[in-house]
């Protein structure tokens, strides 16, 4: 596509976008939306206060956040993952379940105060990675250093410099390296971690804690006692449980299950894939830990849509406003370039 067109479908999406929010505003379009039917279980990840890319394409501003919750407390009947997998469901709304993966401390600073302010259920999809002595996960550690670290890296006898997106590729294979360690277990990542600190020491240097501290297992504790919260299972160590062993994903599953029983004193009952990926062993597997709730982002095989077990999610997209991520969730699709 040349640089012409890209433009022109740019500012062509961009008008879709600005009309929609108009329409909403001018009275227009808002019968779409209190007609609207059907169900979606959406995945969110961290709240942060500004700057909410700063790391990665996944946070969401608190305030776009609480006005999501508005607009899905207006139209839609937000419900329980319980709810949610026993279809109990409104016939006159649009039916929205609230998942958060990866356990972040944001979750019980900034969300779990608005879900008890306008009375919402979520599901938060924690590691184990407390557990293992570590507050923050590999990936989020890996964000940091790729920032905050030099233009070139020598790690492990190779040369990594930053590509326009801030990330860490091979001066050889031009191998991203963070997913050379997707495909590591967790020993590897945990040796880069120990590495690259002294490069970029986030703790003293005062790094907003929001981008990247896990919660605590007092945290998960006080979080599971709400009576509009629940606790899922998100491995331990956040691997990609497609890419490592079998062996070692069965104990993720097994491990962060126990641990997180230990800790809320309630079953855990589902499981949320890191990365949404997963395999057909893996899956089998997580029904014999013990999970009867088995969350993806998109269905890998034909069998998932029958299986009872398996539901598909939805990502929020920080880029566009709430309006439309309202639109996007009912249609069940982001507008592209045209």
């Amino acid at each position: 596509m040349r640089i012409s067109d890209k433009i022109r479908s740019k500012l062509s999406r961009e008008a879709r976008y600005l009309g929609r929010e108009l329409g909403y505003a001018l009275k227009f379009k808002e019968s779409f939306y209190r007609k609207a039917r059907g169900s979606r279980i959406m995945i969110y990840h961290g709240i942060t206060i500004t700057d909410h890319t700063r790391f990665n394409p996944i946070f969401l501003r608190l305030k776009t956040f609480e006005s999501q919750l508005k607009l899905y407390k207006k139209y839609c009947n937000v419900i329980s993952l319980d709810d949610f997998y026993n279809q109990r469901f409104s016939q006159d709304k649009f039916n929205i379940c609230l998942t958060f993966d990866d356990g972040f401390a944001n979750n019980y600073k900034y969300v779990l105060p608005l879900l008890e302010k306008y009375q919402l259920p979520a599901t938060f999809f924690v590691t184990a990675i407390r557990d293992a002595g570590y507050d923050i996960l590999w990936n989020d550690f890996l964000g940091i250093a790729s920032k905050y670290g030099p233009e070139i890296l020598h790690y492990n006898d190779e040369y990594y410099h930053k590509d326009r997106f801030q990330r860490y590729i091979s001066a050889g294979n031009k191998i991203l390296l963070g997913e050379k360690l997707r495909s590591a277990g967790f020993e590897e990542k945990e040796e880069m971690m120990k590495q690259l600190y002294p490069l970029v020491p986030f703790r003293e240097t005062g790094i907003n804690e929001d981008y990247w501290l896990q919660m605590t297992v007092e945290q998960i504790r006080e979080l599971s006692d709400s009576p509009f919260a629940s606790i899922g299972a998100h491995s331990c160590y956040h691997n990609d449980l497609a890419r490592i062993s079998i062996e070692d994903a069965i104990k993720e599953m097994v491990k962060s299950k126990r641990f997180l029983e230990s800790v809320t004193g309630k079953p855990v009952n589902s499981f949320a894939f890191p990365y949404g990926t997963y395999t057909r062993e893996v899956v089998e597997e997580a029904k014999k830990a013990g999970y009867t709730q088995l969350l993806a982002m998109d269905f890998n095989f034909a069998g998932d849509l029958v299986d009872p077990a398996m539901r598909e999610r939805f990502t929020v997209n920080p880029f566009i406003s709430p309006i439309n991520q309202l639109h996007a969730t009912i249609t069940r699709k982001y507008e592209k370039y045209s």
